[in-house]
C-alpha cells in the first residue's frame, strides 16, 4: 500500500477505534496489541509485532527494548491501557523513534475512549 504518512496514521487510528468499539476498555495492553495487530494485518498492512530496538552509546549496544508495533516500516505504535497517559509515555515513544531512526510514532491509549498522540523524532 502506498499511503502517505498522514493517510497511514488515519488508517491506524481507524483500526484502533475499531478494536476499541469491539473490545471496550479494561483489558491489558497485550490484548489490545494483539487485536490491533490482527486488524491492521486484515486490512493489508505490513506489521511487525514487538520488534527489537537497540540502544547505542558511543557505537556500542547498551540496551534493547521492544516497541509494540511498526506499520509499513514507517510508523512506530506504542500502546497503553491506562486511565491517564503521562509525559513519560510520550518520552518513551520519542526515545524509540530516535533509537531506530523513524520520524513518526503514535501513542495510542485504550482507556475509556481511544486517545492518540502523534510524536515526532527530535
Amino acid at each position: 500500500m502506498g499511503y502517505k504518512k498522514a493517510e497511514l496514521t488515519g488508517e491506524i487510528i481507524n483500526c484502533a477505534f475499531e478494536v476499541h468499539n469491539e473490545l471496550g476498555f479494561g483489558f491489558l495492553e497485550k490484548v489490545y496489541e494483539n487485536a490491533l495487530y490482527k486488524e491492521l494485518k486484515d486490512r493489508g498492512f505490513k506489521v511487525k509485532k514487538q520488534p527489537p530496538i537497540k540502544v547505542f552509546y558511543k557505537d556500542e549496544i547498551v540496551g534493547k527494548y521492544f516497541c509494540d508495533l511498526i506499520v509499513d516500516d514507517k510508523i512506530i505504535i506504542e500502546l497503553k491501557s491506562v486511565e491517564t497517559m503521562e509525559n513519560i509515555h510520550e518520552v518513551q515513544l520519542v526515545n524509540y523513534l530516535n533509537a531506530i531512526d523513524k520520524e513518526l510514532g503514535l501513542l495510542i491509549n485504550f482507556g475509556k475512549s481511544v486517545e492518540v498522540k502523534r510524536k515526532y523524532k527530535n
